[in-house]
């Protein structure tokens, strides 16, 4: 079956860069356009009991944005308690996580949504096992990839390595987000810059740091016009 033409893997120059923002801000923009949506975070690590229920942040996040709620692990196949690299917390169970597994799962969402959000974990080449990465899972899937750039010092070369290896693996880089990390990183707009010039593909805007994040917040900071998502008139 062919990707929809508003499914996009969404990866990050590294961890905790705010990838689940922007793809929750992607999903609010989707639903804002009319579009039915559905967010797939394949592999998650980091569970929380609260009240009894087990919750992973960035899971909930994506399920409150997005169009109509999956099967825990048609969302999310692997999902590990500790907030560990998830290549361990699987060698620790005794599992090998497989990308043939997450495809299947996203052929499934595919059925039923009209469009589909894929976060990746941590950055673009985080491992699953000895054999796989999260990169092996973006062409498992041909994803066009949207890529989140976490805004402070040494941005720019991890930024630039993480497109090659985008490029390298024959995937589209559809465009890319700036996502101020650090509040503080002098000459920001002029690393931006040297961004929008190094990278072939658009960028999408720049979220600022927000004292209370949300999709919607960070959805007004983006441009999906490249995208080819276009909000309705109110």
């Amino acid at each position: 079956m062919p990707p929809s033409k508003y499914a996009f893997f969404v990866t990050g120059t590294d961890t905790e860069i705010g990838k689940t923002l922007i793809s929750a801000a992607l999903l609010y923009s989707l639903a804002q356009a009319g579009i039915k949506a559905a967010a797939m975070k394949p592999v998650a690590a980091g569970i929380e009991v609260r009240d009894g229920v087990r919750i992973n942040e960035d899971i909930a996040l994506l399920r409150e944005q997005a169009g109509g709620a999956l099967p825990e692990k048609e969302m999310t196949p692997y999902l590990w308690d500790e907030p560990i690299a998830p290549h361990i917390a699987a060698q620790k169970h005794g599992v090998v996580m497989q990308s043939d597994v997450i495809r299947r799962a996203y052929l499934a969402t595919a059925q039923r949504a009209e469009a589909v959000i894929v976060e990746g974990v941590g950055g673009f080449c985080v491992p699953l096992s000895a054999h796989e990465n999260m990169a092996d899972v973006a062409v498992a899937l041909d994803l066009p990839v949207v890529m989140v750039v976490g805004l402070r010092l040494g941005c720019i070369s991890h930024a630039l390595l993480t497109a090659q290896a985008i490029r390298s693996r024959g995937l589209t880089l559809a465009g890319w987000v700036a996502n101020v990390v650090d509040p503080t990183m002098p000459y920001r707009d002029e690393n931006i810059q040297t961004l929008r010039d190094a990278i072939e593909a658009p960028c999408l805007g720049c979220v600022p740091r927000l004292d209370n994040p949300s999709a919607k917040l960070a959805a007004g900071y983006l441009d999906l016009s490249p995208l080819e998502i276009k909000i309705k008139d109110t």
